[in-house]
Parts: C-alpha cells; structure tokens; sequence
C-alpha cells in the first residue's frame, strides 16, 4: 500500500514506495497542537479534556462516534480571518465545510459571512437569522425555485455558473421586481496542487465558464444586458486543501486580465474580485499551512501588484475559508471494538464508526492522524490501520499510523481535523447512524446536531 506526500491524495504528489511507513513519534501520548484543536490537551489522569470536559465523560454522555467541536477554536479561527483581511475586504464561510444553526450563529457573531451552495445551506443560514445581504449562493446547477428564493430574500450576491444560469437569474430576478447583485465565476486553467476530484480550476471540470476561447468575456458581455442583473465582480476558485500559492498568483494575473479587457471593452471597472478558498489545513505533523494573516498578506500584494500592472484600480477582495477555519477544530471520537494483529504487516483497528461519518480517506486518498484519548500508555509503538463497521474492504479512517501496543477494545481513540466535510459527507451506509456534533466551550459541551435514531431513518421509509 502505498503512502501519499500530499494529504488530499496521489495527484501532484510524490508517493512513497510501498512499505515505507514514517517512523514512529518519539511519545505517542504527545498531542501535536498543530494538527489538534487549540483547548485539546492530555491531563495529568492521561484522559484527554477539550475545552475543560474529558473524553471519557463526553462518551458516557453523547456516546461514540461523535463529532467534537471546540467553539472557542472556532470563534477564534474565524476573528483571526477576520482581522487578517480587515475591513476592506469580505471572508465568506463556505458553508459546505460544516454548517449548523449553531454555526451560523458564531459566524454572524464574529462578523464573517457565509457561502452556501444549494437551497438546504440557504435555509439553515436564513433559519439561524444570518442576515441575507452577507450570503453568496453559489452551485453549477441552481433550480428555478432555490434561485428564486435566493432573490426573493435578498441574497447579497449570486454567483453564476453558466450561460443559461445567467439568462434563468435575470428572468427570475425581474420577474420579482428585483435587480440581482452576481458576480461570474470563471475557470482560469490553473491546475491545482492536490486531488482531481477537488481541483476546480483547470478546463475540464464541471464548474464555472473558461476563460480560454472567449467564453467568459462573453458571459460578462451578457450579463451587462439583462436588466435583472447588477455584474459586481470575477469569482475564481481553483482547488481545495491547497498550500502552495503559486496556484493563485496565477488565477489572479488572469482574472486581472479579463477586468482589464472589461474595462477597455465596456467602459467599467468591476469593483470585486473573489478568490475562492482551498487553503490547506494540518491533517498530520507533515503539513505546514499558512497562518491567515500570511495567506492575507500573500492574497492582497498579488492582486494590487496585478492590477498596478494593468493600471486598474484594486477591486475589493473576497476570500471563502471553510476548512481552514472548521477543519482543525474538531475530532472524531470512537470506541475501539476489536484489533487485530495480522503477522508481518500491522493491526487493523476496528472502530464504531467509518466511512459513514469520514468518506474522505477512501473518496481523497486522504491522510489523517490517531491517538488514543481514554488514558496514557507507555507500551510500545504498534503499526495500526484504522477502519470501520461496514461491509466494505475500503472502509478505512486512517491508513496507517501508530497506536500503543497494549491498545484494546473499550479504548476510545480520536482522529483530529475532521471539522471540514466529515459530517456534510456522511452516509447512512448500512444503515448506520449518523453520529451528533457536539460543540465545549469553557467546561460546558451541548449538542448542536443531534444523533440519528433509527426513528428518523424508519420514518423516511413509507414502505
């Protein structure tokens, strides 16, 4: 089996030749606080507490699997975005990463917007009083009634994705009388550093409209004819789990390009530019993202150095963090069920959960980290593969990784950084229950997304 460089999986990535493992930590009751959320700490007892509550009580409480959120962490990810881009410029949440009525809340308390992308994400965000001038809807595939009700509340911008979108938002938005603040996302052909499946910049794929051939200049050529239509702005977003920023100088230097075209062309200069999101998070000890007010920093000399060079005024910035702000603040919990040794190779590692509650290591090829939680140990290091409950050969958490030797069932152990996706992908496979977010702040945990109940799958099944 071989072992990816690049956490989000092989593509770009240097794999390692089969059988290379990295060596064991130096103690594996060390928790990294790079990769774990910033309250999460081992005591004296060796049980690990987040935001003040063990592990253990969290268990007993909420039962495993679960979902661990650290809200403080959270609360303080998103200041830090905040405040790196400062006031000039706009931080859109994409709530495709994690979203509740909870976090809706924390974001609008702590000054960020949202980003949704489909008529689900929209009603949470109106359902927890997210005011709708600070929403973005994006989506490759829009219906009449989520783009209608979009505009009907009032949504701050829509951003379209392909010629007939921006025809079907026009009719839709002057059939209710109103005019539609969109911007237009484009495809620059810069082929990101991490996945196939998550790179979205590149020509071939499915989202925004190519720059190449003149196909955006042609969107943007339309859109400036409907009445139901306010152009504000260019949206590119190239990829996610990204960490080098060549990536978006490039994406920048193009879109630049095609305001400088609108403009000689139309006579305007569009007052907003959106970079989209995608910036890496630590998943292990090898990862090294940026801090936001170096990403910021970065972000904002690239697109002013740009538009100096096209004597362009520099439009107002819009970035849309969710993993990098969701992603490192929260765990998985499971109880270990059985393990088993299997001579020569490792231990596989059976947990309550799998890839009903983490899809991403058998969809990405992605990388994640391991500890036993419920207590300390100073047996030896052992070579584990954690997986799941299902009945599937691909159910895996964690390909390979390092757990104590005298690990046994009953044992709970935590996978950190499974904030960004691992819920919004979950399945009900086999039958499986979805597990419950559970958000601690300050010696206080309550849950913000409750578990599923066999109830609630009986009750969609009319027979």
């Amino acid at each position: 089996m071989s072992r990816s460089a690049h956490p989000a999986g092989p593509r770009h990535a240097d794999v390692l030749p089969e059988g290379h493992y990295s060596a064991p930590p130096a103690d594996l009751n060390a928790l990294d606080p790079k990769v774990w959320a910033q309250t999460v700490e081992r005591g004296e007892d060796g049980v690990v507490t987040v935001g003040g509550i063990g592990v253990t009580q969290l268990a007993e409480e909420y039962g495993t699997p679960a979902y661990v959120l650290d809200e403080a962490d959270f609360r303080a990810r998103a200041r830090a975005w905040r405040t790196a881009f400062g006031t000039d410029a706009d931080v859109f949440y994409a709530g495709k990463a994690f979203l509740s009525r909870a976090v809706v809340r924390w974001l609008n308390e702590e000054g960020l917007n949202l980003d949704v992308c489909s008529g689900g994400e929209l009603a949470t965000a109106l359902s927890a009083g997210m005011p709708a001038d600070r929403i973005a809807f994006h989506g490759n595939n829009k219906s009449p009634e989520e783009i209608e009700r979009a505009v009907h509340a009032g949504v701050g911008r829509i951003v379209l994705d392909s010629f007939q979108e921006i025809v079907r938002v026009a009719h839709i938005a002057q059939s209710l009388g109103k005019r539609q603040r969109v911007q237009i996302r484009i495809t620059v052909g810069v082929e990101a550093h991490t996945h196939e499946f998550i790179a979205t910049a590149h020509e071939d794929q499915k989202f925004g409209i190519p720059l190449a051939g003149g196909h955006a200049a042609e969107a943007v050529r339309r859109a400036l004819q409907l009445d139901g239509l306010e152009l504000i702005g260019i949206h590119s977003h190239i990829g996610s789990q990204i960490f080098d920023m060549s990536g978006f100088e490039v994406a920048a230097h193009r879109v630049v390009g095609l305001l400088k075209d609108i403009r000689d062309e139309h006579g305007i200069e569009l007052p907003e530019i959106d970079l989209g999101g995608g910036l890496g998070i630590a998943y292990t000890s090898d990862d090294d993202p940026r801090e936001p007010h170096e990403i910021a920093k970065a972000l904002t000399e690239i697109v002013t150095r740009e538009c100096e060079s096209a004597k362009l005024r520099t439009p107002r910035i819009s970035v849309e963090p969710g993993r990098a702000i969701v992603g490192p603040t929260a765990f998985t919990l499971y109880e270990v069920g059985t393990v088993k040794p299997l001579d020569g190779l490792r231990t596989y590692v059976s947990v309550d959960g799998g890839m009903s509650d983490n899809i991403r290591t058998a969809l990405y090829d992605a990388e994640y980290t391991v500890a036993l939680v419920s207590r300390a140990s100073d047996a030896e290091p052992m070579l584990v593969r954690v997986v799941g409950k299902h009945c599937e050969s691909g159910d895996i958490v964690v390909k390979d990784a390092f757990l104590p030797g005298d690990l046994a069932p009953g044992d709970l152990i935590a996978v950190p950084a499974t904030g960004a996706y691992c819920r919004s992908m979950a399945s009900n496979y086999n039958h499986v229950l979805r597990p419950p977010v559970v958000a601690v702040r300050e010696g206080e945990a309550r849950v913000v997304v409750r578990r599923e109940t066999e109830e609630d799958l009986l009750r969609l099944d009319v027979g």
